[in-house]
């Protein structure tokens, strides 16, 4: 295992290591170069058995956050990084699927998962959660211009949002219908 200083992060790798998933951790210290300047990298390669390579950008979240009004369902991101993750997807081609890994790490009573696939990481609990970046891209909406943050919109996030553990097997289609555009 890498040294990981983020916990998040370190938690899905373990998490890929139980699950006897061939990955590759990529190393965030320097952006990638291609012809059309920089872009950043993904977290992880991960190569479930069906042959797809999964672009993982992972983005560790608490569930639920905030302690005075706690916030379930947070999954805000940038434009940069939804960005990068579709130049990933056209560098790497059809053979590959861009995602968002989302780490919830679980303090409250409620959880994104059922409580038998929480995974447990250095005695805290974590559920794992696949979306495409395409969904994400199609449905987000601006949550912070100064920041250039966007968010998908919780109902249509959940529809969307896969168990990791359900990608490992076969490669991930769109969770959500084409109605909901």
């Amino acid at each position: 295992m890498a040294k990981r200083d983020n916990h998040y992060e370190a938690a899905f790798e373990s998490y890929l290591q139980s699950r006897q998933v061939a990955y590759v951790a990529v190393d965030e210290a320097r952006r990638s170069r291609i012809a059309a300047g920089s872009l950043k990298n993904v977290d992880f390669l991960v190569s479930p058995a069906d042959g797809a390579t999964l672009l993982v950008d992972v983005k560790g979240r608490r569930f639920p956050s905030g302690v005075t009004n706690p916030q379930y369902w947070r999954n805000w991101s940038t434009w940069d990084d939804l960005r990068c993750l579709a130049r990933w997807q056209e560098q790497f081609g059809p053979q590959s699927l861009a995602l968002f890994g989302f780490v919830y790490h679980v303090v409250g009573d409620r959880s994104p998962v059922p409580a038998d696939d929480l995974y447990w990481f250095r005695g805290e609990r974590y559920a794992f959660l696949a979306v495409r970046a395409a969904d994400y891209i199609r449905f987000a909406k601006p949550l912070s211009p100064k920041w250039e943050t966007v968010s998908m919109p919780a109902p249509l996030f959940r529809q969307a949002a896969a168990p990791f553990d359900e990608l490992l097997g076969r490669s991930c289609e769109s969770r959500v219908s084409s109605s909901e555009n």
